[in-house]
C-alpha cells in the first residue's frame, strides 16, 4: 500500500565537490536552499542584489554578479513584473517609490524563456563548464488569487521546460513538483498555510543531494556533520571537568577537519 506519490529524479550530469561554489538567485525559496548548502560548508553566493521573483530580475543579477561559479542556481517565483512607467523599464526592485509610478503585468511563456535563456548564455560565455539548475519555488502567491499564482506558475514551469530542452546546460529540478506531488499536506508548510516549513526545505535538499552530491562530499558531510552537532551540543553543567574535555576534543576535531579541507569555516 502506497501513501505517497514521489517525485522521480534523475541523477544530474554533474556532481558537486566539498567546498564547492555556488550560487542561487531568486525567490525566498532559493535561500531557504541556499542557507542548507552553507550549512554544509559548500561556498554559497546567494541573492546578492537581493532576493528576485521573475526571470528578468533574475538576469538582472546574474549579469552584475563579478564571476559565476561552475554550478548556478535558479528560482522562479512568478511571471509578475513591475515596469516604470518613466522608462518603461522592468524594474528589480520599488525601492518605496509611490505604486503610481509603476503599472504591473504579467510575463508570457516567450518572455520568460527569453530572459532565461539570455542569463542560461551569459552564464556559459564566461563559464564555458557551467551547469544551470532551474526551479520554480511551490511558495503561492495569495495576493494573485490562488487561481492566478496558478497560472503564473504554470508559465514559468513552460519557460523552464522550453530553456532546458533548448540549452544542454540547463537542467530542470523538480522543487515545485516534490511539494504539491509529493508532500500533499499542510503539516508540510509553515503556520501561514503559504510557505514552505523548514522540514520542507530539508527534504527538498536532501533530494537534491541524492542527485548531485559526490562519495567525496558524502565522505566530508559525515565528519562535517558529527563535529557539527558536536559544536552546537549544549551542557547541562558547563562548567564541568567531563565537558572541559568534552569542548577540548571537539576543537580538536575541528581543526584537523580544517586542516584536512581548508574550506571549512
Amino acid at each position: 500500500m502506497k501513501f505517497t506519490t514521489p517525485v522521480s529524479i534523475d541523477q544530474l550530469p554533474f556532481t558537486l565537490a566539498p567546498g564547492e561554489g555556488l550560487l542561487f538567485v531568486g525567490s525566498c525559496f532559493a535561500e531557504n536552499i541556499s542557507r542548507l548548502a552553507a550549512a554544509d560548508q559548500f561556498q554559497v553566493v546567494a541573492n546578492p542584489f537581493g532576493t528576485m521573483y521573475n526571470p528578468v530580475s533574475i538576469a538582472h543579477t546574474v549579469r552584475r554578479v563579478d564571476s559565476v561559479p561552475r554550478v548556478v542556481f535558479l528560482t522562479l517565483g512568478t511571471n509578475h513584473v513591475y515596469v516604470d512607467r518613466g522608462t518603461g523599464e522592468i524594474v528589480d526592485n520599488c525601492q518605496k517609490r509611490p505604486a503610481r509610478e509603476f503599472q504591473e503585468r504579467c510575463l508570457s511563456v516567450e518572455e520568460c524563456a527569453e530572459a532565461l535563456c539570455g542569463v542560461v548564455d551569459d552564464i556559459c560565455r564566461r563559464r564555458p563548464d557551467a551547469w544551470v539548475v532551474i526551479t520554480v519555488s511551490p511558495i503561492r502567491y495569495a495576493k494573485y488569487g490562488y487561481h492566478g499564482s496558478m497560472l503564473s506558475k504554470a508559465t514559468l514551469l513552460l519557460a523552464a521546460d522550453e530553456v532546458c530542452r533548448c540549452h544542454e546546460r540547463a537542467l530542470y529540478f523538480p522543487a515545485y513538483e516534490i511539494v504539491n506531488d509529493e508532500l500533499r499536506d499542510y503539516r508540510f508548510y509553515a503556520p501561514d498555510m503559504i510557505h514552505t516549513s523548514a522540514q520542507t526545505a530539508e527534504y527538498i535538499y536532501s533530494r537534491l543531494a541524492d542527485a548531485c552530491f559526490s562519495d567525496q562530499v558524502r565522505d566530508f558531510l559525515a565528519e562535517w556533520h558529527a563535529v557539527r552537532a558536536a559544536l552546537e551540543h549544549r551542557p547541562l553543567h558547563p562548567d564541568s571537568e567531563q565537558y572541559r574535555q568534552f569542548a577540548t576534543a571537539t576543537e580538536q576535531r575541528l581543526q584537523a577537519l580544517k586542516s584536512k579541507y581548508p574550506f571549512v569555516k
